[in-house]
């Protein structure tokens, strides 16, 4: 009675189970044939009973899908159950429909549940369509903002190249008009002696300024060839505070509070204390020759961010300068470091001064931060990488003037390098001037050949930087190589890996050079030799 009523009870589960209007119900044969289904899995298909009963899995299965079929078929044949899975089967017409199936070994037969889950592929399809979308419509958004932004960008380049080419073109034909008419005067015969000198005068210090001009350009892009040294940086504050009294005027009071011990730092000397002179001048206009000055040393265990951009890790040195002026409006604090960019009245500022300090503290590895309230002042901070090293000491504590003496290059034989018709014939009359033997060689490789002949003719090779082909620098390198003791010294108006890798150990004469700045080197090169 007992294994009756049991009997009873599975019979009444299974007809329950096989009565549920949503799960489909399969018997399967051991060869895998229909023999029995329930009427949810033929409101599934659309088959009859009488259709339905006989069909293998093949026949209700697309072939892409027979793999996963196969899968579940080992399964409940081995373990007795598979787990369920995803497929599609055939209706009667022809379509598909996706179902997640489950199926258990029951005797020598299978049961197999089917859930029809064609509503949510289809919603999962309509949402990965969405999605793509999406991002198609968001990857079109991002591309034509970055255009947008490139085309911004480039059209500020444009804007910046324009800025700069009139600046320069104002300032350079400012300084030609005065070189010209010096020189034009100076044709005139019977010109007074005092006259003379004026204009010759007049023409020194013009080259001098467009000297100084391409220099402070070149800073701003980073590209002058610094000369790298360490030094303290309180001690040469302290060096030239005097200096910025006399710059600022003795209406401005400067305070410095320098006690940072020790602070060394790894830049050029020269162009440390021109920034420094930079933004003193600029401090002492925005205050109206009245206020006080604060130069500021402190030691930073990182350099904070700057204009957006993510601070950088390591020691640095920060030098503030800050004044009690008028302070700078929000809207032109993005300009200011902006070659030309002045508020300054006409006259008085060519608006490459912060343009100075900010390529100086690029190329320096460092940075320059700005801050400014209106009425309350600005305060400038120049970011320099901090170094542990000895500070180098020169004996040579500064450059004695020419006195003359040293015009008498007899007896002393250079190799003239250089490229440009006019500089070589230009440089190689000087030095006969200066009483130096001189060969002209047009290029690196004419220089070579002329060394492999007799490099026992020459005393010292003076090499332009620039050339084609080969540079000085490179010709400097084999000339170290394979004549280790005659001296190169090399000169440059600009190049680019002077600036990027410094002077490679070689003497450097800076275009434009003075008489005495050739003569002084060449001399003292084959003095050393000697």
């Amino acid at each position: 009675m007992q294994a009756e009523e049991a009997l009873r009870l599975s019979e009444e589960r299974l007809r329950t189970a096989f009565a549920i209007s949503t799960v489909g119900v399969l018997f399967w044969d051991k060869d895998f044939s229909l023999t029995e289904v329930n009427d949810a899995f033929l409101r599934m298909t659309g088959f009859s009973r009488d259709e339905a009963v006989g069909k293998t899995w093949q026949e209700l299965t697309p072939e892409e899908f027979h793999p996963e079929s196969w899968r579940a078929i080992e399964q409940v044949t081995t373990r007795g159950e598979a787990s369920p899975y995803e497929k599609q089967y055939f209706r009667r017409d022809g379509s598909r429909w996706w179902g997640l199936f489950a199926s258990r070994k029951v005797g020598d037969e299978f049961v197999e549940f089917v859930v029809d889950i064609t509503d949510r592929k289809e919603t999962e399809a309509a949402l990965r369509r969405l999605n793509e979308e999406l991002e198609s419509r968001v990857l079109h958004a991002v591309t034509e903002r970055e255009r947008s932004e490139a085309a911004l960008r480039q059209s500020q380049k444009l804007e910046a190249v324009g800025q700069l080419t009139g600046g320069v073109a104002h300032d350079f034909n400012n300084l030609l008009t005065i070189i010209r008419s010096s020189v034009e005067f100076l044709r005139r015969p019977n010109l007074p002696e005092e006259r003379r000198r004026r204009y010759i005068d007049a023409i020194t210090d013009t080259v001098d300024r467009a000297a100084k001009l391409t220099g402070q350009l070149l800073a701003f892009a980073r590209r002058q060839a610094l000369k790298p040294e360490v030094f303290d940086v309180p001690e040469r504050i302290e060096a030239i505070t005097d200096m910025l009294r006399t710059i600022v005027g003795s209406r401005i009071r400067i305070e410095t509070d320098t006690a940072c011990e020790p602070c060394s730092v790894e830049a050029d000397i020269v162009q440390f204390e021109t920034a420094l002179v930079n933004m003193a001048v600029n401090a002492r206009d925005a205050m109206n020759g009245e206020g006080t000055l604060t130069v500021q040393v402190d030691a930073l265990a990182e350099m904070p961010s700057i204009r957006g951009h993510a601070g950088s890790p390591g020691r640095f040195v920060a030098v503030s300068i800050s004044d009690t002026g008028s302070g700078i409006p929000a809207d032109q604090l993005g300009q200011i470091f902006e070659p030309f960019f002045t508020t300054k009245e006409v006259g008085k500022g060519t608006g490459l001064g912060l343009s100075q300090v900010y390529g100086f503290a690029k190329q320096s590895g460092g940075d320059v931060a700005v801050d400014s309230e209106l009425g309350k002042g600005t305060t400038f901070t120049l970011y320099l990488q901090k170094v542990e090293r000895e500070v180098e000491r020169d004996g040579a504590a500064g450059r004695g003037h020419w006195n003359g003496q040293e015009e008498d290059g007899r007896g002393c034989r250079v190799l003239v390098v250089e490229d440009n018709i006019e500089v070589g014939r230009f440089s190689t009359q000087l030095l006969q001037d200066l009483g130096y033997e001189t060969t002209w060689a047009a290029n690196a490789s004419e220089a070579l050949k002329l060394l492999e002949e007799d490099a026992r003719r020459f005393d010292v090779v003076f090499s332009d930087v620039v050339m084609p082909g080969m540079s000085g620098v490179e010709l400097g390198r084999e000339i170290r190589q394979h004549y280790p003791n005659l001296p190169v010294v090399l000169t440059s108006g600009y190049s680019h890996v002077l600036a990027e890798e410094g002077r490679h150990g070689f003497e450097l004469l800076h275009k434009p050079y003075a008489v005495e700045d050739v003569s002084r080197v060449l001399r003292r090169m084959t003095q050393r030799r000697g």
